[in-house]
């Protein structure tokens, strides 16, 4: 009797009975019976188990609950440049919603290759000329194109019409008509379309809006952001206008513009520019390889941004608010996401860093789009939002050329560039 009581007041103090766990389990033969807060139990179809670290220190992460393989949503890999090799298909290894299915390249060696690393099946590889044979492929649901900027309509519009969703990389396209041309053949096909904004599905950038919106930070005054890195030689896609529409504007500082938008939650009025690019280098005859701008936004915010092909990477950006600021390091890199918060508490000032436990932003946001192609959602970064940066990116583009301040066309207010907020998974 006395070690039923025991029993029960673990479980009850562990809050599994509460919880509604289903809890049992024999231990090993010849060994003690394991106790509940080691073995958990099962809730809702997921495994759980209560809490055993003291208060003094944070929760731990409950456990996966990855879909079984066959039920996750299939995507077809439109690309296999660096990006797809280096991040997106090793992040179908933390997703737990989405799955790699088929492969599109123009490279037959390289894919049979990649195929064969991943699991994928030899007649699910297909030259960008046979792309529409995935209509036939009942395990695509979805692709990821993952082409140079100047591709990304053709491969959208092609996905539509055979009923595919699309998942593109940014930036969305290379103008804004491309953008409405998306949007309108994702509209007529009835297919989910979203903008890989990774940073948007990060967890620490999230941490980061939440933050900024909740008013802890005081009215919003200045951001700077910086996105800079020192490329290589050429040839590369990234120095044809042709193909990428543009330097490290639409590469990397798209990345400022964006963050600008999503941490104050508002839409810029204004824009102020300057690029410049080395004389006599030819990887910038085309292209620039900077571009620094200020956004003004009806409230007063002011956001300032550095882009650089030329500089030692810093990839930050800082928030300052009547009553306290953030700073974002790293804030647009792969990994590696910190959070700082400075505000006054009594009669000091603090420097307090905020723990997130991180995940892998690739896979949340792929898991992100299998959500919304399972639920029939409209994702948080859709067409939309990508057509509204393109829009921003010329206003700045054409300040830079003639010198002068552009004024940016305010949305429509029918309907609002971001869907809902991304779910945990």
């Amino acid at each position: 009797m006395a070690e039923g009581k025991t029993r029960r007041g673990i479980m009850q103090a562990g809050g599994i009975a509460a919880a509604g766990l289903a809890t049992g389990g024999a231990g090993a033969p010849g060994y003690p019976p394991p106790s509940p807060l080691d073995t958990g139990g099962v809730r809702e179809g997921r495994v759980a188990f209560p809490p055993w670290r003291g208060e003094a220190d944070p929760p731990g992460e409950p456990p996966p609950a990855p879909l079984p393989p066959g039920e996750r949503v299939g995507f077809a890999i439109i690309g296999l440049g660096r990006i797809s090799l280096e991040q997106v298909l090793p992040a179908f290894a933390e997703c737990r919603l989405a799955r790699p299915v088929a492969l599109v390249s123009g490279s037959p060696e390289k894919a049979a290759l990649v195929a064969r690393q991943c699991g994928i099946r030899p007649e699910a590889v297909h030259p960008y000329a046979q792309f529409e044979r995935l209509r036939d492929d009942a395990a695509v649901q979805a692709v990821y194109i993952a082409l140079p900027n100047a591709m990304h309509r053709e491969f959208a519009e092609r996905a539509a019409a055979i009923g595919r969703h699309v998942l593109t990389e940014k930036p969305m396209a290379t103008n804004s008509e491309d953008c409405a041309a998306m949007i309108a053949a994702c509209a007529r096909a009835d297919v989910r379309l979203m903008v890989a904004y990774r940073c948007q599905y990060e967890l620490v950038n999230r941490a980061a809006i939440r933050l900024a919106q909740s008013g802890e930070l005081g009215r919003l005054r200045f951001l700077q952001a910086m996105n800079l890195q020192s490329n290589g030689p050429g040839p590369q896609w990234r120095y044809s206008r042709q193909l990428a529409g543009g330097g490290a504007l639409p590469d990397i500082g798209l990345y400022c513009l964006n963050a600008a938008r999503y941490l104050s939650g508002e839409e810029p009025v204004e824009v102020v520019a300057q690029a410049w690019s080395p004389p006599g280098d030819a990887r910038f005859a085309e292209v620039e390889e900077s571009m620094s701008f200020t956004l003004r936004f009806a409230s007063g915010f002011l956001a300032q941004a550095q882009s650089s092909y030329g500089a030692y990477q810093e990839k930050s950006c800082r928030l300052a608010g009547e009553r306290g600021s953030l700073l974002l390091e790293d804030a647009f890199a792969y990994r590696g996401q910190r959070l700082r918060l400075f505000r006054r508490e009594g009669e000091s000032g603090i420097d307090q860093r905020v723990q997130i436990q991180p995940r892998n932003q690739f896979a949340l946001e792929l898991d992100h789009m299998a959500r919304c192609v399972r639920e029939a959602r409209r994702p948080h970064t859709p067409g939309e939002e990508g057509l509204r940066d393109q829009q921003i990116m010329e206003a700045i583009g054409r300040s830079a050329l003639h010198g002068r301040p552009e004024a940016i066309l305010p949305l429509p207010a029918d309907r609002p560039v971001r869907g809902p907020a991304p779910d945990p998974v």
